[in-house]
């Protein structure tokens, strides 16, 4: 902790003391500037938003100037921009017309200053020349640094099931953390910037499977983390319902310590798998945390490729990463960051963009959008809008990737129709040969997806004698059960009203836990199904959460 005294000439009388405490932070970096949301405001127009920050390395505190337009001064000298200034008792830092001067600081190297800890020996002052030290033994630093005392040629690359343990929770915004873990016993975690990862909870004793983007880069492979938001829960949606049970459960219950199970992370939402030397990462409310993993990456790589990042948030407090998205702006070059609010609230100023994203703001923000590689990632309704947006501006769409958090919403009429017309052949032998048709999808973007069916000799149980060409029904054989189906639900939710049992997770088609072999009948699919390669494709396999049935479908399930 460092204790700062902040003089504002204009105001003599009214000292203003300050504990900045970056060991707490992220990063281990305090912020100082005219941003509200700095750990340290100063109110004036002469200090830059993101002025400069005080931070901890290697157990010494420093101050850094990063990039201000007025400069900074330590001891009466100019700062040099981005350069370490390492920081002691009585130093005075000149930002405008504030004077800060460091008045204490305290670290583990100072130990009469500091409080006892478990791990460090207890001091007891019982004259103003005497001390006494008690017998308390110290802890191995093995204990408290079991990861980075390990050498990385030691440690595993990361398996398929991991338990993880809970080692920080950070308040990104009033309703958003992120839990930051590590692999028990210590792993490297590999994944790509940008991909998901599945949590195993149980939660009022019941086994549920949540999928997640991990917010942290495989840069930094010691550690992984997801940010998550906590938000009410909506009535009527059963989707909605569990996202809320599972992400407040996890800002209720996770502290540091807890103990998850997490299995491989997925997903084919990565810009490691489409390099690009102009990229245009467009998001809206917690769809930041996949940008912010692919951002960090291409930073801490070095990549020279030209970033654009634009997020919009509800209100200036809502803006998830905001700090260190400002401080990535000012530090690399070319990162650069647009942030747009689309509410104003009483006591928050805000001098950036304001409204949702248009043609006219998106010419401002990267006039040369065809150009570049474009990732969306957020609500349905805010990725349906920039999806819309971008094929009126003759944007080509091959270019275009996005990431959904919600399930798909009902399809339209006219595959109800196509359902509705749709028969295949009755079954009612318990050895049967079935055909796999062809598959058809339906894609977002308006494409389709076929492929030939080969013949395939299956085991079922014994039909419901109801089971008619007639029907618009899924049947799961090897539960022997069927459900009647308008075409309105995926077949998961159909499995789960009849109590067939199917894993699931993400409910979007990404994390590919629901899937299963459909052995008879057409589906329609919303979206394309990632978590699939083309072989499982070919086998007739499909993912039940986006998948809607047509006519009779025979699931082996």
């Amino acid at each position: 902790m460092i204790k700062i005294k902040v003089i504002d000439p204009k105001k003599p009388d009214q000292l203003q003391l300050v504990d900045l405490k970056p060991e707490t932070k992220p990063n281990q970096e305090c912020f100082i500037g005219r941003f509200l949301n700095c750990d340290l405001f100063l109110d004036s127009a002469e200090v830059s938003r993101l002025h400069g920050k005080v931070f901890q390395k290697h157990g010494n505190y420093y101050f850094a100037d990063l990039g201000s337009r007025g400069g900074s001064r330590i001891n009466g000298e100019s700062t040099l921009i981005n350069q370490d200034y390492l920081l002691h008792p009585g130093d005075t830092i000149q930002i405008g017309r504030f004077i800060l001067m460091i008045s204490q600081i305290r670290s583990e190297e100072d130990k009469t200053l500091i409080e006892s800890q478990k791990n460090l020996q207890e001091i007891v002052v019982t004259q103003p020349n005497e001390r006494v030290i008690s017998t308390v033994p110290p802890v191995s630093p093995l204990e408290d640094m079991p990861v980075a005392m390990v050498e990385s040629s030691g440690l595993q690359r990361s398996v398929k099931e991991l338990t993880v343990r809970c080692i920080g929770v950070i308040d990104e915004t009033h309703d958003v953390k992120t839990f930051r873990f590590v692999a028990d016993p210590p792993v490297l975690f590999a994944y790509k910037p940008g991909q998901s990862v599945v949590l195993e909870l149980e939660i009022n004793n019941e086994l549920i499977w949540h999928s997640y983007s991990i917010s942290s880069s495989p840069s930094r492979p010691h550690t992984l983390e997801i940010t998550v938001k906590r938000f009410p829960s909506v009535p009527g949606s059963e989707v909605e319902e569990q996202q809320a049970l599972v992400s407040n459960w996890l800002h209720k219950n996770v502290t540091t310590g807890s103990i998850l199970k997490l299995n491989e992370p997925s997903g084919n939402f990565t810009c490691f798998a489409n390099p690009k030397q102009k990229l245009l990462l467009i998001s809206a409310g917690s769809g930041i945390t996949p940008m912010m993993s692919m951002s960090r990456w291409l930073c801490d790589t070095g990549a020279s490729c030209d970033i654009v990042l634009f997020h919009c948030a509800r209100t200036p407090r809502d803006i998830i990463f905001r700090q260190e998205l400002e401080m990535m702006s000012a530090r690399y070059p070319n990162f650069h960051l647009a942030i747009s609010t689309t509410r104003r609230e009483p006591g928050q100023s805000w001098f950036g963009l304001t409204g949702r994203l248009d043609a006219a703001m998106l010419q401002v923000i990267a006039p040369d959008f065809r150009d570049r590689t474009v990732y969306v990632c957020g609500p349905h309704d805010f990725m349906e809008c920039v999806n819309q947006m971008l094929k009126s501006l003759d944007f080509p769409m091959q270019n275009y990737y996005e990431e959904r958090f919600e399930t798909p919403r009902k399809k339209s009429t006219a595959v109800s129709e196509q359902q509705a017309v749709a028969g295949s052949p009755a079954l009612g032998l318990k050895q049967t040969v079935v055909t796999v048709p062809t598959e058809t999808f339906w894609e977002s973007r308006g494409g389709n997806n076929t492929g030939k069916g080969t013949p395939t000799v299956i085991q079922t149980s014994t039909l419901p004698e109801t089971t008619s060409s007639s029907q618009n029904a899924v049947v799961f054989l090897k539960s022997g059960k069927e459900v009647k189906s308008d075409g309105e639900q995926p077949i998961l939710n159909l499995a789960e009203q009849e109590g067939v049992k199917i894993l699931s997770s993400c409910r979007s088609g990404i994390c590919g836990r629901c899937k299963k072999r459909k052995l008879q009948g057409e589906v329609w699919t919303e979206g394309e199904p990632k978590a699939l390669d083309e072989s499982q494709c070919q086998e007739g396999y499909i993912l039940t959460c986006i998948s809607y049935p047509i006519g009779l479908v025979l699931i082996d399930a």
